[in-house]
């Protein structure tokens, strides 16, 4: 579903029943069945993964590496790896991502843009052309 290069562990769980009033920071994997009104970021790196179920509703910003999106979301979305986007998922916000997977049916209500990857370049070599000095021999 999530794979490639996403890690498949869920850590965490907000259940159907749930709602949380206030910003929620993650570490590792975390599936939101119920409701988050704030801002969901993870901790870690490239290694989080967030799941936001067909039931799922949020109500922020949302910052993590892997995520896939089955519900709702109101607010930025910033994907560092991979965006997936469901056939029930929707998105009010501007979205920033690196790769994107949109099955039919999922609605983006904002901008997309795309985020290239920030590798690091090696320097250009510089090349310098031997002039040999007037008059000298070669």
């Amino acid at each position: 579903m999530f794979g490639r290069n996403a890690k498949s562990e869920i850590d965490s769980l907000i259940g159907i029943s749930a709602r949380i009033e206030g910003d929620l920071v993650f570490t590792g994997g975390l599936r939101i069945d119920g409701e988050v009104h704030g801002n969901v970021v993870a901790a870690d790196g490239n290694d989080s993964v967030l799941i936001v179920s067909e039931h799922a509703r949020i109500e922020g910003e949302v910052r993590c590496a892997n995520l896939v999106v089955n519900g709702y979301i109101a607010g930025m979305v910033y994907s560092s790896e991979l965006l997936e986007l469901q056939p029930k998922g929707r998105i009010h916000g501007d979205v920033h991502y690196r790769l994107l997977e949109m099955h039919g049916g999922a609605l983006v209500t904002g901008k997309l843009t795309h985020q290239p990857d920030v590798a690091v370049s090696a320097p250009e070599p510089v090349f310098h052309l031997g002039v040999a000095a007037e008059g000298a021999s070669a």
